[in-house]
């Protein structure tokens, strides 16, 4: 027996995690969770990824982008422990990322937002209009560039199906 939350290590959040009555995780389309991926690497030096930054790395075309971030040295740490000051996404990026016709955004963290945010705005802009959010990726062995994502939610059953841990893999194009 396993005793773990959804939202544990590499994980989908579904809009479920912030939208009641939304689509749950059993029921989030496979063409979007499977696919061509970009790895956008952010500079160590930025701390919130913005509206600028997003659309300047953003191909033409991309419908699923992931963000690979200060954040991924986290992992290796000799002594993990949980950060605060986490590499995010801002509202406008992500507003901006939905404008773009973006269907799934990943980071290499166990958020995507802001921590501690009281409102979860970048959450809600990105799962109010669908888009499928990958939180806590391990990005430290790969480079920026063009993938093909595979990422596959555990179906779990729960009368709550916000999220699930996900088995995520990049293959090269």
């Amino acid at each position: 027996m396993l005793n773990f939350g959804a939202h544990t290590g590499t994980h989908v959040d579904a809009p479920a995690h912030f939208i009641e009555g939304a689509a749950k995780i059993e029921s989030l389309p496979l063409d979007v969770l499977i696919g061509a991926a970009q790895v956008v690497e952010v500079p160590h030096h930025v701390t919130v990824i913005d509206e600028k930054f997003a659309l300047d790395q953003c191909a033409p075309g991309t419908t699923r982008i992931l963000f690979k971030t200060r954040n991924s040295a986290f992992w290796s740490e000799e002594k993990p422990e949980f950060h605060t000051d986490f590499t995010y996404l801002d509202i406008k990026a992500a507003q901006r990322l939905v404008e773009r016709g973006i269907k799934l955004v990943g980071i290499d963290y166990l958020s995507i937002e802001k921590y501690d945010s009281s409102n979860h705005e970048t959450h809600l802009a990105l799962l109010s209009h669908g888009v499928v959010i990958l939180e806590g990726l391990n990005l430290t062995e790969v480079p920026a560039g063009e993938y093909e994502l595979i990422c596959l939610p555990l179906r779990l059953r729960s009368t709550k199906g916000d999220g699930a841990p996900a088995r995520v893999v990049l293959r090269t194009v």
